[in-house]
């Protein structure tokens, strides 16, 4: 590494360069497994100094790409909350922050849908009839 490229600081931009190629660097060792990797974003821990990147590793479908069972799941229980299977990965406007759709579990009965800040993607957990009524507004002008 020369210095041109040491890393001072880790802005969003540069967490999501470094998380590019550490991704291209285990595509290959999944590969050689059989397995299929896919980035699911990364988290920032402490703004400026840390960050925590995400991949998930599967065996893949029968087309090859990463199977995704959490779009799975949501695709299969999304209509019983309330919401389509396309709602998947929508992003919506709560609080004057943006989030986006990550999945539902239906073990929280309150709070089944779980979300992303996207900033820092840090998780949180939302009503069905929240996330319903979010989704509407924003399609109305």
């Amino acid at each position: 590494m020369s210095k041109a490229n040491r890393i001072t600081r880790l802005t969003s931009a540069a967490c999501e360069q470094i998380q590019a190629r550490m991704l291209e660097a285990c595509r290959k060792i999944a590969s050689d497994h059989g397995l299929v990797i896919e980035s699911t974003g990364w988290r920032g821990l402490e703004p400026g100094f840390s960050f925590e990147p995400a991949f998930r590793i599967s065996i893949p479908a029968p087309d090859g790409k990463t199977l995704n069972l959490d779009k799975e799941m949501f695709a299969l229980l999304a209509e019983q909350y309330g919401l389509e299977a396309a709602d998947f990965e929508r992003e919506f406007i709560a609080g004057g922050e943006r989030f986006r759709i990550t999945g539902i579990d239906p073990r929280r009965p309150k709070y089944p849908i779980s979300v992303e800040r996207i900033p820092d993607r840090r998780g949180f957990k939302f009503t069905a009839d929240n996330v319903a009524m979010l989704l509407k507004a924003q399609v109305e002008p």
